[in-house]
């Protein structure tokens, strides 16, 4: 949610922002807008990475109020074709695999269908119930698509969902089921009656207690930051000592970590040939910095950059997947 008594007009959220070219001068006036007038030049050239709520050290969350005034003026970021598969998406089917009821249940949100063979086919799975399906579909994809509120009106119906399972822990897959499970349930003044567990909690617990299992993997590796970590980047040390522990270098290139790029598949309907542009640049820096494979945590970056990644000649890994060859269960790409 935006604050405006955070928001100093500084404009350095836009200064930084790397899909515009705004000069501080620039930046101070497309913020100051946005508040006085609701208008502005950024509310038609955002591609929704979430990036500026990073970016402000006051924490005023800019982008809130961008997500907020491009729904009160019908600007979609993302193709209508793109909207509507998210509504579809509330009725996809799904099923429940009962896993042992002493141990957490993993949720697949809508998605399985957009993951990479052997995703969750690992022995660190074994034991959970794994479920997916529209029912528990996060709603915050929403938060692409100039529509906050449709994600506010169904946080409630999430939990609840999620909630019936009657688990004390649910392990969330999708960066976007964790964000709405912590982050804007917690903004909208939502109880979750369970522990929500990001991917990357559950996968460092596993390889801190399996230590004897691992088998370094003694690679370089850049990683696809998804945009919607911006709202809880506090998962970063942990992906870093996961990292650690099954022996791969996160390469410190330029666009990762607070300067990470967007995937480019949801704008890329509207703004094709920029989608395509940072595509490569990000590509062509995880070479840069001799990376040995793209490692990839959301199912979205992965239906959408994994293809030119490969077409570039660099690997793309799935984190859980990266995972299982550190446990010898698969082979590093070229291995």
């Amino acid at each position: 949610m935006f604050d405006p008594s955070k928001c100093d007009k500084c404009g350095d959220c836009f200064v930084k922002c790397q899909y515009v070219d705004y000069s501080q001068d620039k930046a101070i006036l497309e913020i100051s807008s946005l508040i006085e007038s609701g208008d502005a030049d950024i509310l038609t050239q955002c591609t929704t990475c979430m990036a500026c709520n990073e970016y402000c050290q006051k924490g005023a969350n800019p982008y809130d109020l961008i997500l907020q005034l491009q729904e009160e003026k019908g600007i979609l970021p993302v193709s209508e074709e793109r909207y509507k598969a998210f509504i579809m998406m509330e009725g996809m089917p799904g099923q429940i695999t009962q896993g042992n009821p002493d141990k957490p249940a993993l949720s697949l949100c809508v998605l399985k269908a957009r993951l990479p063979e052997g995703a969750v086919e690992s022995r660190m799975f074994d034991g959970l119930t794994i479920f997916d399906g529209g029912k528990y579909f996060c709603y915050s994809l929403y938060l692409h698509t100039a529509r906050e509120s449709y994600v506010r009106k169904n946080i409630q119906k999430f939990v609840d969902s999620l909630a019936s399972l009657k688990k004390e822990e649910i392990v969330l897959l999708h960066d976007d089921c964790y964000t709405a499970a912590v982050a804007k349930a917690r903004e909208y003044g939502i109880k979750v009656p369970f522990k929500p567990v990001h991917i990357i909690e559950y996968l460092l617990n596993y390889v801190r207690e399996h230590q004897r299992e691992v088998i370094r993997l003694n690679k370089k590796i850049a990683y696809q930051r998804p945009c919607i970590s911006r709202y809880t980047p506090e998962k970063e040390p942990m992906l870093d000592e996961l990292f650690e522990l099954i022996g791969v270098e996160r390469v410190a290139r330029k666009h990762d970590r607070e300067n990470a790029l967007c995937c480019g598949g949801l704008y890329a309907e509207k703004q094709s040939d920029r989608a395509k542009k940072y595509q490569d640049i990000n590509i062509k820096d995880a070479k840069d910095y001799e990376a040995d494979a793209m490692v990839i945590l959301c199912p979205i970056c992965w239906q959408h950059l994994s293809q030119p990644c490969q077409d570039s000649g660099l690997p793309p890994v799935y984190l859980t997947n990266l995972c299982s060859m550190a446990l010898g269960e698969k082979p590093f790409p070229g291995s």
